[in-house]
């Protein structure tokens, strides 16, 4: 499959921005359209309600293969941060419990840790790499990026050992690394549909152990958690992970995440990781061979190094065509690289620097 060829975007950007957003296929974006002409032409009757169960059932089939679970242990959520924030809510941890974390986390994490601490949980934040090495007697949980948003940093390995359950953030690492929940032994692995899945803004996903699931209480249990809706006060709830799943998602956007989704896992997701990864490991090093200082990284698909003005760096690179990010707070811009860009973007990013 020629997957560069599936993104109208790459004709005529430099794209390397999917840590953000992922670039949407034509294939997804034409079946977002047909989803919201069939609304438009046949109504939102029950059918409607039909096809988008459907659909949701048939993305988390997709999320639930690339994570390496079976679907009843994967929710189909509206982001990385509804996941995570479903999670650690639903521990309700308070006073006595410590939650283990990294000093450079993203703020989809962060948020729901302060949330832990207002309610008495204490929160202490380590080095990235030493968060294995920093669970003690009185460690309830660690709450880490697998890949680290910052610099492309791997979890420790040493993670899957450690006596407490974690919970993984897998923005960064979903689509774009090879997953395998059971191989991280992790309680909960919590990614997006957008970024390096190139779906719809508004989708993610959440992995939850089963033995750990039962520790999890659905803080917010909407029509989606319910086995039987019509027994009022009575109706009984779900057990498995879909009691998680956003209480709705547009049928469009379901649509196409569940196109790009499956773009990729036809093109084999193998092959999208054995391009991506040593791409961006040409990437990195190219930079460095030009005097760049690149933060120090891991087999990822993200690279960042230092610039003395980030903001204006991206900005000039916008304006000739190489879209990457600045990371606010940090001297870094970052490139997300992944199996749809090739060397030319590389070329078009150097001349732009």
């Amino acid at each position: 499959m020629d997957l560069r060829g599936q993104f109208p975007v790459l004709e005529r950007i430099a794209y390397l921005n999917s840590g953000t957003d992922g670039p949407v296929p034509a294939a997804a974006a034409e079946a977002a359209q047909a989803e919201v002409a069939a609304q438009a032409r046949d109504g939102r009757t029950h059918v409607h309600f039909e096809r988008r169960r459907e659909l949701l059932d048939a993305l988390r089939e997709g999320y639930a293969a690339l994570l390496g679970a079976p679907p009843d242990e994967v929710a189909v959520t509206s982001s990385t941060t509804a996941g995570l924030g479903a999670v650690i809510a639903g521990m309700d941890l308070g006073p006595g419990d410590e939650i283990v974390t990294s000093d450079s986390e993203h703020p989809g994490l962060v948020g729901p840790l302060i949330a832990a601490r207002e309610r008495g949980a204490t929160v202490r934040a380590v080095p990235f790499k030493a968060v294995a090495d920093a669970v003690g007697a009185t460690t309830t949980l660690v709450a880490c990026s697998h890949v680290n948003w910052l610099t492309g940093e791997i979890a420790p390995a040493a993670l899957a050992e450690v006596p407490v359950p974690v919970l993984l953030d897998g923005a960064q690492g979903a689509g774009a690394i090879p997953v395998d929940v059971k191989a991280l032994k992790c309680a909960a692995y919590a990614a997006a549909g957008q970024k390096w899945l190139c779906g719809a803004d508004g989708t993610g996903m959440l992995y939850l152990e089963p033995g750990f699931g039962e520790r999890v209480r659905t803080i917010a249990p909407a029509y989606m958690a319910f086995v039987d809706t019509t027994k009022g006060l009575e109706s009984p709830l779900r057990r498995d992970a879909q009691r998680l799943d956003a209480p709705s998602l547009p049928r469009e956007a379901v649509a196409l995440s569940l196109a790009s989704t499956s773009l990729l896992a036809e093109a084999g997701w193998d092959a999208v990781h054995g391009r991506a990864i040593p791409l961006a490991a040409r990437f990195a090093a190219a930079l460095a061979e030009r005097g760049r200082t690149v933060a120090p990284r891991d087999e990822t698909t993200l690279l960042s190094w230092e610039d003395p003005d980030p903001p204006t760096t991206r900005e000039r690179m916008a304006e000739a065509g190489v879209i990457v990010r600045h990371l606010p707070g940090t001297p870094y811009v970052r490139a997300s690289v992944g199996a749809w860009n090739d060397e030319s973007d590389l070329e078009r990013l150097l001349a732009a620097l």
